[in-house]
């Protein structure tokens, strides 16, 4: 039997509503996704003496948490290491299904007065690779230590804006701002950050964090 206009205008609104449902519903499963993010960096966020709640990857899993983001941040740093041991270990460290990885590398660089060619080219490298991957990432900037001379320090701080614009990451400028030279934010190393100090640096750094949340999913 022939439908009449009315009848197929009914069945196409009726699709038309159903796929809407479903686009919506794409939408709504693709946001409820858990982010999976990993900071990969070295001693300064893997938790140096620190207990492993303490440590910077879970003190920010639990304060994105509690702003609401379903996320799990794998901690991958190791002490001691460099921006070329970074890029070493870049595939085992940040396995397949990240979404997200924060990059914090390049202080030990810096005290051990490494070729800031060698840092540049190691961290180019790992964010190149992040990209291919497409896996967003927020990158940590460091700054040398003033003692290193006028010209390494120099070369040293425009490595990270230089590679952000690059690559088009967002870049947190100093990764321990706020605790810097704080006795009582630093173990008695005066470099690593205490539990307290830890918290200080999530605090700073957590509306950067939430941006790369938010980025991608926008964008959906």
């Amino acid at each position: 039997m022939m439908e009449t206009f009315a009848m197929s205008r009914r069945r196409a609104l009726a699709l038309f509503v159903a796929g809407g449902s479903l686009m919506a519903g794409a939408k709504t499963s693709l946001a409820a996704k858990t982010i999976r993010m990993v900071v990969l960096g070295d001693s300064l966020s893997a938790g140096y003496l620190l207990g492993a709640g303490d440590a910077f990857p879970a003190v920010l899993e639990a304060a994105l948490k509690a702003r609401g983001h379903d996320i799990v941040i794998e901690n991958a740093g190791v002490s001691g290491d460099t921006a070329t041991g970074g890029l070493e270990r870049l595939d085992w460290s940040v396995a397949e299904g990240t979404d997200m990885v924060i990059v914090e590398l390049g202080a030990n660089d810096a005290l051990r007065g490494i070729d800031t060619k060698i840092t540049e080219a190691a961290l180019d490298q790992i964010l190149a690779r992040l990209k291919a991957r497409n896996i967003h990432v927020l990158l940590a900037g460091m700054y040398a230590p003033r003692n290193n001379g006028e010209v390494y320090t120099r070369a040293f701080d425009a490595i990270y804006p230089r590679l952000a614009q690059k690559h088009g990451v967002p870049l947190y400028p100093f990764f321990l701002d706020g605790i810097q030279g704080e006795a009582t934010l630093n173990l008695a190393d005066g470099m690593h950050p205490n539990p307290k100090g830890v918290r200080v640096i999530v605090e700073r750094i957590l509306p950067a964090v939430e941006a790369l949340i938010r980025a991608p999913r926008a964008a959906t």
